[in-house]
């Protein structure tokens, strides 16, 4: 997965060329190279257009971070500028930026299906924030400041999902969201491949495609394919069934209340985002829950193992998710011989570990776990690449920008483009900030405006850097020593040995006598040539203890010299 650097970024827009007149200008600022961030910035005529704006969860490499946001920096001189905030669906990686970016402006109109707008607003409500919102259904066409948008449906793993296409003076844009093509979906919501055909007729200038399966070949398979191993589950298990799953994965979470009720279990949502995203489908009606199915938690206590199904979070190992607490014996809820743990989701890139660690732990306990890799439990939310060739083939592009996609899967898009005939040279392969413009029915990359991750981090967006990541690291990795000089000032020598304080190293096997002379050798050198600033002689410690700590003993601890006058 790609990574750069963080924070906020420098300015990089004014050194951008101007955009001709009638001219589109398409950056994205996320989901290039990357699972997750999506986020797109459409501009003309002085005006801006956002589509999605989510967020990056953190990997292991990247300690203490919360969520990953998009570099905000580009447009926030031009936040007055912003028609509106479209929103294609409901998952965290396409609005979890939200709250962020109206942090900075709230009255930004946001646009959204139903149900994306009613998970988001319930997100907004933690911070505090009241939304402007304009609620669109598929067949809809609203005119946006500078932008006339037409909402057309697609099929994903969470219902709702919209396509949007953006007319304007430079051309005809469709940019799919995140969809796959299934026949048979549970709600009965299909893509509508007439109405891109139709776009097609129309003539789209750009197709923004996600790219997430396009390594994958044929067609993803259909939603209701899955059940038979979820029975299979609730069928053969003589303890409890625990289901983990993402809090806004409807379509999936409404087979195993089926399955449940079929078998006469109760069932009980576990995880706060969990209670709160099936409360939310459930009074919209895009859930069905069976009367007195679903109970408290409490209440399953006096039934036996065999009649419970636990509903909970955590299928990405996150560390304070449910499932995680339990496989981790932090929990209300413990894990024992004879309960089944159903994994039904994917393992997405970066979290493999993690998942596989609370694998051993929840199978260490005693439980039975079905997942991806034993079992059909888990269904794509993406188009493979036989659907992204036949879109390519009924719409014809003049242009192509594949995007929600690490790089292997941009350009296995681009490829999937190209052999549908597309002009290799009209099929680009971008990343983010890259900036695109739509010329005269022509696309090209003019520029590059700042994308870098910006980390949230205990409630500070942009807190942590990667400096401050690679300190965390160390800590972890090869711990810290802090050493404690008394000097004289005059003539810069030590008065006494130095006090080493030593923390995630085997201190037992260390010898500091060398590493004395090291560092009086340096103080040395610091008063020989001149050097009276601390922090420059500290950096002289700071060297020429981690040198001697490397060679004698090959660690790399975090050395923090403190130097104090006799």
């Amino acid at each position: 997965m790609s990574r750069r650097s963080s924070g906020r970024g420098r300015r990089t827009k004014d050194t951008l060329a101007p955009l001709p007149k009638g001219g589109l200008r398409v950056v994205p600022l996320g989901g290039l190279g990357e699972i997750g961030r999506n986020m797109t910035v459409f501009e003309h005529e002085g005006r801006l257009m956002i589509v999605d704006c989510g967020v990056l969860f953190p990997e292991e490499h990247q300690p203490g971070v919360d969520v990953i946001l998009p570099d905000f920096t580009w447009i926030r001189d031009r936040l007055d500028k912003i028609d509106a905030i479209v929103l294609t669906h409901g998952h965290e990686d396409h609005i979890g930026g939200v709250p962020y970016l109206l942090r900075e402006r709230a009255d930004i109109p946001v646009v959204g299906s139903r149900l994306t707008l009613a998970f988001l607003e319930a997100k907004l409500k933690e911070h505090r924030i009241t939304p402007k919102t304009v609620e669109v259904k598929e067949g809809d066409r609203r005119t946006l400041g500078a932008f006339d948008c037409e909402f057309i449906a697609v099929n994903h793993s969470i219902p709702d999902g919209l396509a949007v296409a953006i007319r304007t003076e430079a051309g005809l844009v469709l940019h799919t969201g995140d969809f796959k093509m299934d026949q048979f979906p549970l709600d009965g919501r299909v893509t509508d491949l007439r109405a891109f055909a139709r776009l097609g007729e129309e003539g789209v200038d750009l197709f923004l495609s996600d790219s997430t399966n396009a390594e994958v070949p044929g067609f993803t398979i259909s939603e209701g394919e899955l059940s038979p191993a979820i029975d299979t589950v609730f069928r053969t298990t003589k303890g409890r069934v625990i289901v983990s799953s993402f809090a806004s994965h409807v379509h999936r979470i409404q087979q195993v209340l089926d399955t449940a009720h079929e078998h006469g279990r109760k069932v009980a949502f576990v995880g706060r985002s969990m209670v709160r995203n099936m409360g939310i489908a459930s009074e919209l009606g895009y859930l069905n829950i069976p009367q007195g199915l679903v109970v408290d938690l409490r209440k399953l206590e006096n039934l036996p193992a065999d009649k419970i199904a636990l509903i909970c979070t955590g299928s990405q190992g996150e560390p304070l998710a449910a499932l995680s607490r339990m496989a981790n014996r932090d929990h209300p809820i413990e894990v024992t011989e004879g309960d089944t743990v159903l994994l039904a989701s994917s393992l997405i890139p970066g979290n493999e570990n993690a998942i596989y660690r609370v694998i051993n732990e929840l199978t260490r306990w005693g439980a039975n776990v079905v997942h991806k890799g034993n079992a059909k439990v888990h269904v794509s939310g993406h188009a493979s690449a036989g659907e992204l060739s036949y879109c390519y083939n009924i719409i014809k592009p003049r242009n192509v920008l594949p995007v929600h996609g690490e790089w292997r899967h941009l350009r296995a898009n681009a490829d999937i483009a190209i052999r549908t005939g597309v002009d290799p040279r009209n099929a680009l392969i971008a990343e983010d900030g890259s900036v695109i413009d739509l010329v005269r029915g022509k696309v090209s990359i003019t520029g590059k405006v700042s994308a870098g991750m910006v980390y949230v981090d205990g409630g500070r967006v942009g807190g942590a850097t990667e400096e401050t990541l690679h300190i965390r690291r160390t800590l972890a990795e090869e711990g810290v020593l802090t050493i404690v000089c008394i000097v004289d000032p005059d003539s810069g020598k030590l008065t006494e040995d130095p006090d080493y304080m030593v923390h995630g190293l085997a201190t037992d096997t260390i010898d500091f006598t060398d590493a004395t002379s090291a560092i009086q050798q340096a103080l040395f050198k610091a008063s020989k040539d001149g050097v009276d600033d601390l922090d420059q002689i500290e950096e002289l410690v700071r060297k020429a203890t981690s040198t001697w700590v490397h060679r004698k003993h090959r660690r790399s601890p975090l050395i923090i010299p403190v130097i104090v006058d006799a």
